[in-house]
Order: C-alpha cells, then sequence, then structure tokens
C-alpha cells in the first residue's frame, strides 16, 4: 500500500494538482470540516459505492487518524484502483478546510 504526508497533499493542492480525494469517514465527521473538494463515501458504504468511483483515475484516501482509510485502501487496491493512504489523517491535517 503507498502512503503519503498530509504535507504531500497540501502541496500538491497549492501548486493546482488534480488531486482526488475519498474522505471515508462517517456524514458528521465530514461536517466538521474536510479536505477541498473531497468526496464522501464512508467506509461502511465503500463496498456499494465502488463502482461509483472512477478506476483511472489516482486517489488518496482519507478518515481521522488512518486506520479506516488504510483498510479502505487495501479493499480499493484489491479491485485494481490507484490508491494512496494519507498517514496520520484529519487528526493530522493542517492545510485549508471546507
Amino acid at each position: 500500500m503507498k502512503n503519503i504526508q498530509w504535507q504531500e497533499v497540501w502541496e500538491k493542492i497549492q501548486n493546482k494538482q488534480t488531486v482526488n480525494v475519498i474522505d471515508v469517514r462517517e456524514p458528521e465527521e465530514v461536517a466538521t470540516g474536510k479536505i477541498p473538494n473531497a468526496i464522501n463515501i464512508p467506509l461502511s458504504l465503500l463496498e456499494f459505492k465502488r463502482q461509483e468511483i472512477e478506476k483511472t483515475k489516482p486517489y488518496i484516501i482519507v478518515c481521522h487518524s488512518g486506520g479506516r482509510s488504510a483498510m479502505a485502501s487495501e479493499f480499493l487496491e484489491s479491485y485494481g484502483y490507484d490508491v494512496t493512504n494519507m498517514i496520520g489523517g484529519m487528526s493530522a491535517w493542517q492545510g485549508e478546510v471546507e
């Protein structure tokens, strides 16, 4: 499984690079703030919504502290998705939120 630090994600956003972020936290957690333009697919629904995720794009997977995003990354990777787990999740994130 590939991993990325929050600083690298923030740098990509600042440099106007295309960053596809999937936030696997529950909606009430996401309501406290998420990475700009991240889409929310709770881990509990990922198996059912997997077909909605484009296989042609790379994704950065985020949760609160990194555990659920690691599980989500392993799950999606097993189906051939190009995913990277953000270490430390939103508890490490110090960039802008929406």
